[in-house]
């Protein structure tokens, strides 16, 4: 085939360069404009295509300005409200709710009343009571790391119910890990469970040896912690890919230990559920959020496990009563203005309610034998993203007798010490105060999945596709320095072996903690010189 002829199969390309981008080669200008004859492009039916490369906002795709994070600073797109607090008249940085948290709790609507002791109680009595609970401990020091355990990013995690040092990770590829961080060592990674991401797990309530989890395949599975051999109980896809419009993802899932039942939600906003007895599928979907859209969190009363609450792409959380579950019987309807990535369920009391939603709001609802028109708090808080992160989920302290702290990653980096980290906050939802933000500046990425461990004052963050442990600074005092270690997988072991030298399997070494090699190290040095010298003299 002649060059002419290929040439005419394509239509006109032109470039549109910005005046600052760099002046291509004259090479390159004529072959991006070639310019076929007007006939010839009018018989092939082809239109020119222009491709721009002009500097344009990631926000509103505007010409003129960038909006993003330059450094630990984030910059708004002058064409949007502030990125934080959604609100107009003001940037991120220069945001009031920045400052402190509380200054975005908008506070719980008081009903009036007309009952003379209520007032009394209120205005006298209730600001004298002291508040009876014990003090908040706080996990707020890198413990142990696994670096680039997982091949894509972590995106749910999960505490084994009866081992204190086990701890269960899922990520994009749909791996799950399981680390036992007490030995820091022993870790073991399944692959062949699942296709793509995997969204959710619950452990089996009757074997704590099995997790259930859901999967964007389309499938729950129910796998072995120590064989590593998967059950699969439902599958929404057996016939594989027939296009996005049928192809159905799972999100959300939980498990009704009073019924036996599995609960899962998919990306078209239907439940179903699966038999733990007989892992089979029981009964019709039902459509619980509106058609076509994610559910993307359920969570069953730990009290009453007839009471449901999901959350969904429909800007709700719907609260069900499983006794009578079809589409419209919803108890009642919690309405958000952006999506609901979380909702849950208090742990102890089962009376509180948490949302997080991509409006930058963690709602709480204080009793929901109360009024539900209107949260009883909206806190502000950074966890509003673009892409190519976990979703953030503000997360239950069930170790916490008050039901009042929650942990949550941040989005907007701060500037510590010249370096952009990003907090894990520790939030007083009575309040809004934020009791603490964690950080550790070789963390240098977003924390975005967090999970604050049931009896021990451990969290577990998943960090891009790393696994850390925090525990509070005043248990590490008495540990030796080399009791510490840090975990590396992958590319970063290998990098490490060569860069080191070292011809040893072991990739459980990290830079960081290398003082005891180094103190080893000198103690050869010295010994050598002394017998050097002996010698000499």
């Amino acid at each position: 085939m002649s060059k002419m002829r290929r040439r005419s199969l394509f239509p006109q390309v032109v470039i549109d360069r910005d005046t600052e981008s760099e002046e291509s080669s004259s090479e390159e200008e004529e072959e991006a404009n070639v310019v076929l004859p007007e006939e010839e492009r009018v018989q092939k039916g082809k239109t020119p295509i222009t491709i721009t490369l002009k500097k344009v906002c990631k926000v509103c795709k505007k010409s003129g300005h960038e909006a993003g994070f330059r450094g630990a600073t984030y910059i708004d797109c002058p064409m949007k409200p502030c990125f934080l607090c959604k609100m107009p008249g003001h940037t991120t940085v220069t945001c009031p709710h920045r400052v402190a948290t509380e200054y975005g709790m908008v506070p719980a609507p008081h009903k009036n009343t007309t009952n003379p002791l209520e007032f009394v109680f209120q205005r006298q009595l209730h600001p004298r009571l002291p508040p009876i609970k014990p003090a908040y401990v706080i996990p707020d020091q890198v413990h142990c790391a696994v670096i680039r355990y997982h091949s894509r990013r972590v995106t749910c995690l999960e505490f084994h119910p009866t081992n204190n040092n086990i701890l269960l990770s899922g990520d994009k590829k749909g791996q799950l890990g399981i680390w036992d961080f007490g030995k820091v060592y022993e870790k073991t990674v399944y692959g062949n469970i699942h296709n793509c991401i995997l969204n959710n797990m619950k452990f089996n309530p009757t074997n704590d040896g099995s997790i259930y989890a859901a999967s964007s395949d389309g499938t729950i599975s129910c796998t072995d912690l120590e064989t590593g051999i998967s059950l699969s109980l439902m599958n929404l896809n057996p016939n594989g890919w027939e296009g996005p419009s049928c192809w159905r993802m799972l999100y959300g899932l939980d498990v009704n230990s009073d019924r036996s039942v599995v609960l899962v939600a998919d990306n078209f906003g239907y439940l179903y559920m699966a038999d733990i007895r007989s892992n089979n599928k029981m009964s019709k979907p039902t459509l619980i959020h509106k058609k076509g859209t994610k559910v993307v969190g359920l969570n069953c009363n730990p009290l009453q496990q007839d009471l449901l609450l999901s959350c969904g792409n429909d800007h709700f959380a719907r609260i069900w009563d499983m006794r009578r579950l079809e589409a419209g019987s919803s108890l009642y309807n919690l309405e958000h203005k952006r999506v609901v990535s979380s909702a849950y369920f208090s742990p102890l009391s089962g009376s509180k309610i948490l949302t997080t939603s991509l409006d930058n709001r963690i709602r709480v609802w204080d009793s929901i034998f109360g009024n539900l028109d209107y949260p009883s708090r909206e806190i502000v808080h950074s966890h509003d993203f673009n892409r190519y992160l976990t979703a953030f989920r503000a997360e239950w302290d069930a170790k916490d007798s008050s039901e009042s702290l929650v942990v949550i990653g941040r989005y907007i980096s701060e500037n510590y010490d010249g370096a952009a980290l990003h907090p894990i906050d520790f939030i007083n939802i009575s309040t809004g105060q934020l009791v603490a933000e964690v950080m550790d500046p070789n963390i240098t990425t977003i924390s975005s999945v967090n999970k604050l461990h049931p009896r021990e004052d451990i969290l577990a963050s998943g960090s891009s596709r790393s696994l850390f442990i925090w525990r509070p600074k005043k248990l590490d005092i008495a540990l030796p320095r080399e009791e510490k270690r840090m975990v590396l997988c992958g590319e970063v072991s290998k990098k490490r072996n060569k860069k080191h030298g070292d011809e040893s399997d072991d990739d459980s070494e990290n830079d960081i903690f290398r003082s005891k090699d180094n103190s080893l190290k000198q103690k050869k040095l010295a010994s050598k010189s002394s017998s050097y010298k002996s010698r000499r003299s």
